[in-house]
């Protein structure tokens, strides 16, 4: 293997939080962290996470010891000098800190189980004991020894970037001139530009370190810096609450009482690409093949030339026409309250411009002669945004949740979606969308039209809940991502918007909607929290903004 450098613009320990970033999610909607930031974590919880914090720091003091031994630089070894006296330091800060919240640090602490898993990781790793590599001994090389340093260094950078990144987190939700903030201190400590020094500090050694490693050296310290983060995340979570908390959303309530039911949109919420492209993608490309068999029993195509420039006058005059529908829907001023009537009856305009769309495109023959095979074999070869699958088979595979999930799209053909969900598994999906009308297998150009406008959508979701009706409650949750999809958003117990349409906040905020951003609106959730369902409620006007499905998953189901 080629030696491998680190430039500046290609930092390794900033590579490796950029890669795994969305996983720090999982720790910033922890009960723990979600209690903390809202002020109402009960004290004797913060004591105890407090207590196994020391413990942390130990092992930190101890790996910076082992890691100095390794270190053949007398720079680096200055470096990792500098790190550990600021470690021994904080230790000392600790003991004195910690007692504004009456945590006595003479009363040794029994680690629990999380706490050990990740000490007893970096410890290992300081020494040497990382999978498939041969423990340093009184004949090892100075470059297996800086490498073993390197690999320490990489077990230990992801406690520190979290820590920072959780601090400055937390801090931007506090009012600065706020002094009732039980835990203002601990937020502060973190969130400071000292911290963020020695998280650089931590980080730029990493780097350094690492400098003359193998491409395969370099995979595994990316491999502990992933363990690390998923041991810090599983520490944060394991974290005892006794009080009841507002995540994870799943556990909140009694199952045995409650039905979580959970709808998606598709096209650009689950998916990266719209459906409406992809089929007629499949149409142009299939073409040829379709003229070149020449059957009778199939039906007259277009050439994919002919295809491909009717499909491209179809979509830019969509575009046109769906911009200047949005123009004319909205209101000359915008609204003080929230209006949800005035933007039922806006929407409806959608309706029309929508059916009209459809039929062109019907009119047009674009999708006459489609094999559902093709459609089939093109869904399961469809990307779906990051993590959207992961957290549809988590919700199906946990029977503890009592969850259903239900897909309500505009998409033409319903056969695509299901595709797209069956290679994940996800069969039990249910799919509401408009479908094609098929001869032998092949697409005959008509869609049965199910769904064409917010007020289709609505009248599906309202339909769906009706039916889950029976001995127990509901909880629904909508989770979607455009124009259509915001009457659905506003009738669910709690609406997640993903990505960033601004057509959708443009609409929204024009008829009073409110777009929160989900870790804050949740913290101030748990300041008011009563511990009952009366905390979620529909057409309140206010949307909870995600920018990931590792947020949605995060907050409903937890780590």
């Amino acid at each position: 293997m080629g030696v491998v450098a680190t430039t500046n613009e290609e930092a390794l320990a900033r590579r490796f939080w950029i890669k795994f970033r969305n996983e720090s999610v999982f720790a910033i909607y922890t009960p723990f962290i979600i209690c903390l930031a809202s002020g109402k974590l009960q004290l004797e919880t913060f004591r105890h996470y407090i207590a196994q914090d020391v413990h942390f720091l130990r092992a930190f003091a101890q790996a910076y010891a082992l890691a100095d031994e390794c270190a053949d630089d007398d720079e680096e070894k200055s470096a990792i000098c500098k790190l550990r006296k600021c470690v021994m330091e904080e230790i000392k800060m600790h003991d004195s800190f910690v007692r504004e919240w009456g945590v006595d640090p003479a009363n040794e602490s029994t680690p629990s189980s999380a706490t050990l898993k990740y000490t007893d990781f970096l410890l290992a790793t300081a020494s040497g004991k990382v999978e498939g590599l041969k423990a340093p001994g009184k004949i090892a090389t100075p470059f297996e020894k800086t490498k073993i340093a390197a690999y320490t260094l990489g077990a230990m950078t992801p406690f520190m970037r979290l820590y920072a990144f959780l601090g400055k987190e937390l801090w931007a939700l506090l009012d600065p001139n706020e002094s009732s903030h039980l835990y203002k201190k601990w937020i502060e400590n973190y969130s400071s530009e000292a911290f963020e020094a020695l998280t650089l500090q931590t980080e730029e050694l990493l780097d350094k370190l690492s400098v003359s490693l193998t491409g395969e050296e370099l995979e595994v310290i990316e491999n502990l810096y992933h363990q690390a983060m998923k041991l810090e995340i599983e520490f944060f979570s394991a974290q005892p609450i006794v009080q009841q908390t507002i995540v994870p959303f799943s556990r909140v309530h009694n199952p045995a009482e409650y039905q979580l039911i959970i709808f998606s949109d598709f096209d650009w919420t689950c998916t990266v690409v719209d459906s409406s492209a992809i089929l007629a993608e499949i149409a142009i490309l299939s073409a040829p093949k379709a003229d070149q068999i020449g059957a009778e029993n199939l039906p007259v195509r277009k050439s994919s030339t002919d295809l491909r420039n009717t499909w491209g006058v179809l979509s830019k005059q969509y575009t046109e026409e769906y911009e200047q529908c949005i123009e004319n829907i909205m209101p000359t001023e915008k609204v003080e309250e929230f209006d949800y009537e005035g933007l039922c009856k806006a929407l409806e305009q959608l309706l029309d411009f929508e059916k009209r769309a459809n039929a062109r495109v019907v009119e047009s023959g674009v999708l006459k002669g489609l094999n559902v095979e093709d459609i089939k074999r093109a869904g399961e070869r469809l990307i779906l945004q990051d993590g959207c699958t992961r957290f549809f088979q988590k919700i199906v595979k946990n029977e503890g949740i009592n969850g259903n999930v239900h897909i309500l799209s505009y998409c033409w053909c319903g056969d695509l979606i299901r595709s797209a969900f069956s290679s994940g598994d996800l069969d039990v999906l249910s799919v509401h969308a408009n479908e094609f009308t098929y001869e032998d297998s092949i697409s005959t150009g008509e869609i049965v039209q199910k769904m064409e406008s917010p007020l289709d959508k609505l009248q599906a979701f309202k339909n769906i809940l009706k039916n889950h009706n029976g001995e127990k409650k509901h909880l629904s949750i909508y989770i979607g991502g455009s124009v259509g999809d915001l009457l659905c958003l506003l009738e669910a117990d709690v609406g997640l918007v993903v990505g960033s349409s601004s057509s959708l906040r443009r609409v929204g905020r024009q008829f009073g909607v409110s777009f929160v951003p989900l870790f804050s609106g949740l913290v101030k959730k748990q300041r008011e929290f009563e511990g009952n369902s009366s905390n979620w409620k529909g057409l309140s006007g206010i949307l909870y903004t995600v920018s990931s499905w590792a947020e949605v998953h995060a907050f409903i189901l937890g780590s």
